[in-house]
């Protein structure tokens, strides 16, 4: 089978470090390695949240012009709107999803519909924990500021989100540990990559910040 693989990163730093980006292209090619081969890869650097991409216009153009069908790591690096996936879904380019080979048409739906709730609560947290910092007295005002405050505000979300993957006694575990427990379960660190010890301790250690 022909695949044409599509990839997207939400920050030129993801894109130039990798950071992301590997991850989709391993699990990318774990399942070509089994169905078919690649015929061309495009790359997206830009929010989840936008529709218009260039890199994806010239995959689905690529893939209708060979055949091919348009491959991606996951649906949420595709995009987190139900429409746009659903109208993904009804054109005539065939989308394969590498970590959900046997999904149904109804599973996407259903998985993208998640995906969109799972943005709009992260930016509702976000925005929360960035109104508890200036409630605290934390300047906002300079760009720099607000920049590190609100990548602080979104590593504590994604800190807690991680409870429900860890371990019944993770307590008790080192950060070595947990890490392997992570990786494991096949869950990635908030830029898309695996966990190390470091990775695990950054986490934890901004869970207990004032």
């Amino acid at each position: 089978m022909k695949f044409v693989a599509y990839y997207r990163v939400s920050t030129k730093r993801q894109g130039r470090s990798g950071l992301g980006l590997d991850a989709q292209r391993a699990s990318i090619e774990a399942y070509v390695k089994d169905h078919g081969q690649i015929l061309a890869e495009f790359t997206d650097i830009t929010s989840g949240r936008k529709d218009e991409r260039t890199e994806l216009n010239k995959a689905i153009k690529f893939a209708r012009s060979t055949g091919a069908r348009l491959l991606i790591a996951k649906l949420d690096r595709f995009s987190r709107r139900v429409s746009f996936i659903a109208r993904m879904m009804e054109s005539d380019v065939r989308l394969a999803i590498a970590e959900m080979p046997n999904a149904t048409e109804f599973q996407l739906h259903i998985f993208a519909a998640l995906a969109q709730e799972e943005r709009r609560l992260i930016s509702e947290r976000t925005r929360r924990a960035l109104d508890q910092a200036k409630a605290k007295g934390i300047l906002l005002g300079a760009n720099g500021r607000v920049l590190a405050v609100r990548n602080k505000a979104e590593a504590l979300v994604f800190a807690q989100s991680l409870s429900g993957h860890l371990p019944q006694n993770w307590r008790s575990m080192s950060y070595s540990a947990l890490a392997k427990a992570l990786n494991e379960k096949g869950v990635k660190t908030r830029c898309g990559g695996k966990f190390y010890a470091q990775t695990v301790k950054n986490y934890m250690i901004s869970l207990h910040q004032p």
